[in-house]
Protein backbone atom coordinates (compact mmCIF):
# COMPACT_ATOMS: atom_id res chain seq x y z
CA UNK A 1 0.00 0.00 0.00
CA UNK A 2 2.77 2.44 0.90
CA UNK A 3 4.55 1.66 -2.35
CA UNK A 4 1.34 2.39 -4.26
CA UNK A 5 0.88 5.67 -2.40
CA UNK A 6 4.47 6.66 -3.10
CA UNK A 7 4.04 5.84 -6.79
CA UNK A 8 0.81 7.85 -6.92
CA UNK A 9 2.45 10.77 -5.15
CA UNK A 10 5.40 10.63 -7.52
CA UNK A 11 3.12 10.74 -10.57
CA UNK A 12 1.15 13.62 -9.09
CA UNK A 13 4.35 15.50 -8.32
CA UNK A 14 5.66 15.01 -11.84
CA UNK A 15 2.33 16.13 -13.27
CA UNK A 16 2.36 19.32 -11.18
CA UNK A 17 5.96 19.92 -12.16
CA UNK A 18 5.04 19.56 -15.83
CA UNK A 19 2.24 22.12 -15.47
CA UNK A 20 4.53 24.57 -13.68
CA UNK A 21 7.18 24.06 -16.36
CA UNK A 22 4.65 24.77 -19.11
CA UNK A 23 3.56 27.98 -17.35
CA UNK A 24 7.17 29.09 -16.97
CA UNK A 25 7.88 28.39 -20.64
CA UNK A 26 4.75 30.29 -21.62
CA UNK A 27 5.86 33.25 -19.52
CA UNK A 28 9.35 33.20 -21.03
CA UNK A 29 7.99 33.18 -24.57
CA UNK A 30 5.90 36.29 -23.92
CA UNK A 31 8.11 38.00 -21.34
CA UNK A 32 9.91 40.31 -23.73
CA UNK A 33 6.83 41.44 -25.61
CA UNK A 34 5.20 44.82 -25.09
CA UNK A 35 1.88 44.41 -23.20
CA UNK A 36 0.26 46.51 -25.91
CA UNK A 37 1.21 44.08 -28.68
CA UNK A 38 -0.77 40.99 -29.63
CA UNK A 39 1.90 38.64 -28.24
CA UNK A 40 2.10 40.51 -24.96
CA UNK A 41 -1.68 40.42 -24.48
CA UNK A 42 -1.60 36.63 -24.61
CA UNK A 43 0.90 36.40 -21.75
CA UNK A 44 0.09 34.53 -18.51
CA UNK A 45 0.33 37.68 -16.39
CA UNK A 46 -2.80 38.95 -18.18
CA UNK A 47 -4.53 35.70 -19.16
CA UNK A 48 -4.57 34.11 -15.70
CA UNK A 49 -6.24 37.10 -13.95
CA UNK A 50 -8.67 37.29 -16.88
CA UNK A 51 -9.51 33.63 -16.32
CA UNK A 52 -10.25 34.28 -12.64
CA UNK A 53 -12.37 37.32 -13.51
CA UNK A 54 -14.31 35.36 -16.14
CA UNK A 55 -15.13 32.48 -13.79
CA UNK A 56 -16.03 34.93 -11.02
CA UNK A 57 -18.42 36.95 -13.16
CA UNK A 58 -22.10 36.12 -13.55
CA UNK A 59 -21.83 36.17 -17.35
CA UNK A 60 -18.85 33.82 -17.31
CA UNK A 61 -20.57 31.35 -15.02
CA UNK A 62 -23.64 31.42 -17.26
CA UNK A 63 -21.52 30.54 -20.29
CA UNK A 64 -19.90 27.73 -18.34
CA UNK A 65 -23.19 26.27 -17.09
CA UNK A 66 -24.79 26.42 -20.55
CA UNK A 67 -21.87 24.55 -22.12
CA UNK A 68 -21.96 21.84 -19.46
CA UNK A 69 -25.74 21.49 -19.86
CA UNK A 70 -25.41 21.05 -23.61
CA UNK A 71 -22.61 18.56 -23.13
CA UNK A 72 -24.64 16.54 -20.62
CA UNK A 73 -27.75 16.41 -22.81
CA UNK A 74 -25.74 15.49 -25.91
CA UNK A 75 -23.88 12.74 -24.08
CA UNK A 76 -27.10 11.38 -22.59
CA UNK A 77 -28.75 11.12 -26.02
CA UNK A 78 -25.57 9.65 -27.52
CA UNK A 79 -25.37 7.07 -24.72
CA UNK A 80 -28.91 5.84 -25.36
CA UNK A 81 -28.46 5.71 -29.13
CA UNK A 82 -24.96 4.27 -28.91
CA UNK A 83 -25.79 1.48 -26.47
CA UNK A 84 -28.96 0.49 -28.33
CA UNK A 85 -27.18 0.43 -31.68
CA UNK A 86 -24.15 -1.38 -30.28
CA UNK A 87 -26.28 -4.09 -28.66
CA UNK A 88 -28.32 -4.57 -31.83
CA UNK A 89 -25.24 -4.80 -34.06
CA UNK A 90 -23.32 -6.96 -31.60
CA UNK A 91 -26.08 -9.52 -31.10
CA UNK A 92 -27.07 -9.98 -34.75
CA UNK A 93 -24.53 -11.06 -37.36
CA UNK A 94 -27.00 -10.23 -40.12
CA UNK A 95 -27.56 -6.74 -38.77
CA UNK A 96 -23.82 -6.24 -38.43
CA UNK A 97 -23.22 -7.37 -42.01
CA UNK A 98 -26.03 -5.19 -43.35
CA UNK A 99 -25.03 -2.04 -41.47
CA UNK A 100 -21.24 -2.28 -41.15
CA UNK A 101 -20.53 -0.45 -44.41
CA UNK A 102 -23.00 2.34 -43.73
CA UNK A 103 -21.96 2.79 -40.11
CA UNK A 104 -18.28 2.86 -41.03
CA UNK A 105 -18.94 5.40 -43.78
CA UNK A 106 -20.97 7.73 -41.57
CA UNK A 107 -18.56 7.34 -38.64
CA UNK A 108 -15.65 8.61 -40.71
CA UNK A 109 -17.41 11.88 -41.56
CA UNK A 110 -16.26 14.69 -39.29
CA UNK A 111 -19.10 15.82 -37.00
CA UNK A 112 -18.36 19.43 -37.95
CA UNK A 113 -18.99 18.56 -41.61
CA UNK A 114 -22.67 18.29 -40.66
CA UNK A 115 -22.72 21.93 -39.54
CA UNK A 116 -24.43 23.44 -42.64
CA UNK A 117 -27.06 20.70 -42.64
CA UNK A 118 -27.63 21.05 -38.88
CA UNK A 119 -28.18 24.80 -39.20
CA UNK A 120 -30.42 24.37 -42.27
CA UNK A 121 -32.58 21.74 -40.56
CA UNK A 122 -32.65 22.99 -36.95
CA UNK A 123 -31.93 26.69 -37.43
CA UNK A 124 -29.79 28.59 -34.94
CA UNK A 125 -29.86 27.94 -31.23
CA UNK A 126 -29.30 24.93 -29.01
CA UNK A 127 -30.66 22.30 -31.41
CA UNK A 128 -27.76 22.23 -33.93
CA UNK A 129 -25.22 22.28 -31.10
CA UNK A 130 -26.89 19.31 -29.43
CA UNK A 131 -27.08 17.52 -32.79
CA UNK A 132 -23.35 17.93 -33.46
CA UNK A 133 -22.39 16.86 -29.94
CA UNK A 134 -24.63 13.81 -30.20
CA UNK A 135 -23.19 12.83 -33.58
CA UNK A 136 -19.64 13.20 -32.25
CA UNK A 137 -20.28 11.17 -29.10
CA UNK A 138 -22.40 8.34 -30.46
CA UNK A 139 -19.80 6.41 -32.45
CA UNK A 140 -17.28 5.69 -29.67
CA UNK A 141 -20.11 4.30 -27.55
CA UNK A 142 -21.42 2.18 -30.45
CA UNK A 143 -17.98 0.67 -31.08
CA UNK A 144 -17.29 0.04 -27.38
CA UNK A 145 -20.70 -1.55 -26.82
CA UNK A 146 -20.33 -3.80 -29.87
CA UNK A 147 -16.87 -4.89 -28.73
CA UNK A 148 -18.26 -5.62 -25.26
CA UNK A 149 -21.07 -7.77 -26.67
CA UNK A 150 -18.56 -9.80 -28.69
CA UNK A 151 -16.36 -10.27 -25.60
CA UNK A 152 -19.11 -11.77 -23.40
CA UNK A 153 -18.41 -15.36 -22.41
CA UNK A 154 -20.80 -17.54 -24.39
CA UNK A 155 -21.09 -19.99 -21.51
CA UNK A 156 -23.02 -17.42 -19.46
CA UNK A 157 -25.48 -17.00 -22.32
CA UNK A 158 -25.91 -20.76 -22.51
CA UNK A 159 -26.57 -20.92 -18.77
CA UNK A 160 -29.26 -18.27 -19.15
CA UNK A 161 -30.86 -20.09 -22.07
CA UNK A 162 -30.82 -23.35 -20.14
CA UNK A 163 -32.92 -21.59 -17.49
CA UNK A 164 -35.48 -20.74 -20.19
CA UNK A 165 -34.56 -17.07 -20.18
CA UNK A 166 -36.19 -14.92 -22.83
CA UNK A 167 -33.99 -12.88 -25.19
CA UNK A 168 -34.75 -9.74 -23.18
CA UNK A 169 -33.82 -11.50 -19.93
CA UNK A 170 -30.52 -12.62 -21.47
CA UNK A 171 -29.75 -9.04 -22.50
CA UNK A 172 -30.79 -7.60 -19.14
CA UNK A 173 -29.17 -10.18 -16.84
CA UNK A 174 -26.08 -11.22 -18.81
CA UNK A 175 -25.08 -8.79 -21.56
CA UNK A 176 -25.80 -5.42 -19.93
CA UNK A 177 -23.90 -6.14 -16.68
CA UNK A 178 -21.03 -7.70 -18.64
CA UNK A 179 -20.48 -4.72 -20.96
CA UNK A 180 -20.60 -1.93 -18.39
CA UNK A 181 -16.81 -1.57 -18.42
CA UNK A 182 -16.80 -1.30 -22.20
CA UNK A 183 -19.58 1.28 -22.13
CA UNK A 184 -17.67 3.30 -19.53
CA UNK A 185 -14.57 3.27 -21.73
CA UNK A 186 -16.62 4.31 -24.75
CA UNK A 187 -18.18 7.09 -22.70
CA UNK A 188 -14.75 8.43 -21.80
CA UNK A 189 -13.72 8.53 -25.47
CA UNK A 190 -17.08 10.06 -26.37
CA UNK A 191 -16.65 12.76 -23.74
CA UNK A 192 -13.30 13.81 -25.18
CA UNK A 193 -14.68 13.91 -28.71
CA UNK A 194 -17.80 15.81 -27.67
CA UNK A 195 -15.76 18.34 -25.68
CA UNK A 196 -13.63 19.07 -28.77
CA UNK A 197 -16.72 19.51 -30.96
CA UNK A 198 -18.89 21.57 -28.61
CA UNK A 199 -16.66 24.67 -28.65
CA UNK A 200 -16.79 25.28 -32.44
CA UNK A 201 -20.44 24.15 -32.41
CA UNK A 202 -21.22 26.99 -29.98
CA UNK A 203 -20.01 29.46 -32.59
CA UNK A 204 -23.10 28.74 -34.73
CA UNK A 205 -25.30 31.71 -33.97
CA UNK A 206 -25.89 31.02 -30.27
CA UNK A 207 -25.49 33.75 -27.67
CA UNK A 208 -24.11 31.65 -24.80
CA UNK A 209 -21.53 29.02 -24.06
CA UNK A 210 -17.74 28.94 -23.98
CA UNK A 211 -17.49 28.85 -27.77
CA UNK A 212 -19.56 32.00 -27.99
CA UNK A 213 -17.45 33.57 -25.22
CA UNK A 214 -14.33 33.09 -27.36
CA UNK A 215 -15.96 34.84 -30.32
CA UNK A 216 -17.27 37.61 -28.09
CA UNK A 217 -13.82 38.22 -26.57
CA UNK A 218 -12.29 38.29 -30.05
CA UNK A 219 -14.85 40.82 -31.29
CA UNK A 220 -14.12 43.03 -28.27
CA UNK A 221 -10.36 42.58 -28.85
CA UNK A 222 -10.12 41.32 -25.27
CA UNK A 223 -7.31 38.87 -25.93
CA UNK A 224 -6.47 38.20 -22.27
CA UNK A 225 -10.06 37.05 -21.71
CA UNK A 226 -9.94 35.03 -24.93
CA UNK A 227 -6.84 33.23 -23.68
CA UNK A 228 -8.43 32.82 -20.27
CA UNK A 229 -11.47 31.07 -21.79
CA UNK A 230 -9.15 28.79 -23.76
CA UNK A 231 -7.39 27.88 -20.52
CA UNK A 232 -10.75 27.26 -18.85
CA UNK A 233 -11.75 24.89 -21.65
CA UNK A 234 -8.53 22.94 -21.16
CA UNK A 235 -8.94 22.78 -17.37
CA UNK A 236 -12.56 21.68 -17.58
CA UNK A 237 -11.81 19.07 -20.25
CA UNK A 238 -9.01 17.62 -18.15
CA UNK A 239 -11.20 17.56 -15.05
CA UNK A 240 -14.07 15.85 -16.86
CA UNK A 241 -11.72 13.25 -18.31
CA UNK A 242 -10.22 12.54 -14.88
CA UNK A 243 -13.72 12.15 -13.40
CA UNK A 244 -14.77 9.67 -16.08
CA UNK A 245 -11.43 7.85 -15.80
CA UNK A 246 -11.93 7.47 -12.07
CA UNK A 247 -15.39 6.05 -12.69
CA UNK A 248 -13.99 3.70 -15.36
CA UNK A 249 -11.12 2.40 -13.22
CA UNK A 250 -13.34 0.39 -10.88
CA UNK A 251 -15.68 -0.88 -13.58
CA UNK A 252 -13.91 -4.14 -14.51
CA UNK A 253 -13.87 -5.41 -10.92
CA UNK A 254 -17.52 -4.61 -10.38
CA UNK A 255 -18.52 -6.18 -13.68
CA UNK A 256 -16.53 -9.31 -12.97
CA UNK A 257 -18.50 -9.73 -9.76
CA UNK A 258 -21.78 -9.20 -11.59
CA UNK A 259 -20.87 -11.62 -14.37
CA UNK A 260 -20.09 -14.31 -11.79
CA UNK A 261 -23.75 -14.38 -10.70
CA UNK A 262 -25.95 -14.61 -13.80
CA UNK A 263 -27.73 -17.73 -12.52
CA UNK A 264 -28.72 -16.00 -9.28
CA UNK A 265 -29.97 -12.95 -11.21
CA UNK A 266 -32.09 -15.05 -13.55
CA UNK A 267 -33.52 -17.31 -10.86
CA UNK A 268 -34.37 -14.29 -8.73
CA UNK A 269 -36.20 -12.73 -11.67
Amino acid sequence: MSRTLRAGGSRLGLSVLGVVGALVLWGLLTAGADPGTLTGRFGPELALPALVDFVGSEVGRRHLVVTLERLTVGLAVASVLGVMTGVLVGLSDRTAAATSGVLQFVRMISPLAWTPIAVAVFGVGDAPVLFLVTVAATWPIVLATTAGIHAVDRSWVEVALSLSATPWEVIRAVYIPAIRAHIATGLRVALGTAWIVIVPAEMLGVDSGLGYAILDARDRLDYPELMGVILLIGVLGTGLDLAVRRFTTGAPARDADVRARPVKRLTAA
